[in-house]
């Protein structure tokens, strides 16, 4: 038996270390909220204390919201975490993300990097050096000029998309577009990257689970980069336990051998000389001819093969739910467009079968309605972190001290009134046909911005013009149930719920 002075002893250190854990508590909040250097921007409590709440907000899927509320109530910088905060005045994404700005980028994205890179690829190395380095080698690979060269790899998949759509409207079936669309943007990146779509449209499903697996894994991913760097190990470790999170990191797991396959499955066919035109095919070609001279190998293939199969359905998929949603809420504006889509093509200035990109851009009000509705909704719905450098800066007008984190949402500051008009909070593709329009765009920042814009914008834009119009010249869509609004789920990459349409086949007379 263990005696009462032992058993007293054991209750006193308990006691003490409770009482140590307490005084800690009470002396950082102390600090936190009338000492740090961020203790003058208002905010939450919670987070002006601790990363939990920052860390809610990533689960709830609803911190672009959360945030936008914030500066409505409390102005242009809000803190969102102890050592964070978020601004929205739109002057301050040039203070920040501009090139050769001083700012880097934070821990926040080191959770994101594949764990066999030999580099960190595009996204997530915080070195600015090794990031321009490295995006050298491969930048004219995403260079527009390049994507457009293979418009016919995107063709097919558009005419598979065309097909299925057929095929729903024959039945007259109701559509989830925003499931549709993303089907179609990652086949597009199996086609670019290795000319050979994954199979999702074909099969009409999300092929080896590539989808689900993102989808695990984004909200358990995204919560331990907000986390301090301390605490993501034994949240990620704590795997063993919790179902969600295992799943999240086989999820991980499924893409990083995803990425592997592919370029296994090229260097097997023994076609790894870059004579193919995809993007698969002119990364090979680089190792091969300069790959001693730039330190790029096989494994750094398979970096970018990762990155693309990572975020190059989620981004575009997002953008192209918002502008059809946005055109079926708006009848005015979707009959605008097809009138301008059908006189165009009455014309012979679009081509048939297939839009190519160069003649998608010259249909003005077609721009428009797609860049408002990446302005409404744009694919990443958090702020994109960065450390302010060494010695301070001034952003906003306030001043800064280094070391600490600011951060600019586009979801915020694309509503901005001074910016974008009044009506800034509605959808209004006429905003873009104004004279303003040239410094509207200064502000759009659903690509980032900087020499950190997102390296597969290109192609994304590309998907984006030649789709929209091909679809809205063949098929007539109205929301099923337009009471529901776009909702989505924000962890990270902001992605819509199911959006449901109708879909008819249009009798275009002269057409």
């Amino acid at each position: 038996m263990v005696s009462g002075e032992v058993m007293g002893s054991l209750w006193a250190s308990r006691w003490f270390v409770i009482s140590l854990f307490g005084v800690y508590w009470a002396l950082w909040i102390a600090y936190a909220r009338l000492f740090h250097s961020y203790a003058r921007y208002p905010g939450p409590f919670l987070a002006s204390v601790s990363r939990l709440w920052i860390v809610k907000e990533i689960f709830q899927g609803r911190a672009h919201k959360t945030q936008a509320e914030l500066h409505r109530k409390y102005g242009p910088i809000i803190r969102i975490a102890p050592n964070e905060v978020a601004i929205s005045d739109p002057a301050s994404i040039k203070e920040i993300y501009s090139v050769n700005s001083g700012f880097t980028k934070t821990d926040f994205y080191t959770p994101w990097r594949p764990s066999f890179a030999r580099f960190p690829d595009h996204f997530t190395s915080t070195d600015e050096k090794v990031h321009g380095l490295r995006r050298k080698i491969v930048n004219n690979i995403y260079s527009m000029s390049s994507i457009v060269q293979s418009e016919p790899l995107i063709d097919k998949c558009t005419e598979l998309f065309m097909t299925r759509m057929a095929e729903m409207a024959e039945r007259r079936a109701l559509v989830n577009l925003s499931t549709w669309v993303q089907w179609y943007a990652f086949d597009v990146i199996g086609e670019l990257y290795f000319s050979s779509m994954f199979g999702f449209m074909a099969e009409s499903k999300d092929v080896r689970d590539y989808i689900g697996s993102l989808d695990t894994l984004l909200p358990v991913l995204c919560a331990a980069s907000v986390m301090p760097s301390y605490a993501r190990a034994p949240f990620l470790a704590s795997g063993l336990l919790f179902r969600s999170i295992r799943k999240a990191l086989k999820a991980l797991g499924n893409i990083e051998e995803a990425s592997a396959s592919c370029v296994r499955g090229r260097a097997q066919s023994k076609e790894m000389d870059g004579i193919r035109s995809d993007i698969l095919g002119k990364l090979s070609g680089i190792c091969e001819a300069k790959g001693d001279q730039h330190n790029f190998n096989v494994t750094d293939i398979q970096t970018e093969v990762y990155t693309g199969l990572f975020a190059g359905s989620d981004t575009t998929a997002a953008a192209l739910s918002s502008i059809l949603y946005h055109l079926m809420n708006n009848p005015d504006v979707y009959q605008r467009l097809t009138d301008e889509i059908d006189e165009m093509s009455a014309v012979g200035k679009l081509s048939s079968p297939r839009i190519r990109y160069a003649e998608a851009q010259q249909l003005p009000y077609l721009v428009a309605c797609c860049k408002e509705g990446m302005r409404m909704h744009p694919s990443v719905g958090l702020t994109l972190p960065r450390v302010v450098p060494p010695g301070g800066c001034q952003i906003a007008g306030q001043w800064f001290p280094g070391g600490l984190r600011v951060g600019v949402n586009a979801a915020v500051v694309h509503f901005d009134k001074a910016i974008f008009g009044e009506d800034a909070d509605q959808y209004n593709p006429d905003r873009w046909l104004r004279e303003d329009a040239v410094n509207m765009d200064r502000y759009m920042f659903q690509f980032g911005g900087g020499s950190r814009t997102c390296i597969g914008k290109n192609i994304s834009l590309c998907e984006i013009h030649k789709l929209v119009p091909e679809l809205l010249r063949s098929y007539e869509l109205k929301l099923a149930r337009p009471e529901d609004g776009f909702r989505t789920m924000n962890h990270w990459f902001n992605k819509p719920l199911p959006l449901l349409a109708h879909i008819k086949k249009r009798e275009v007379k002269g057409i």
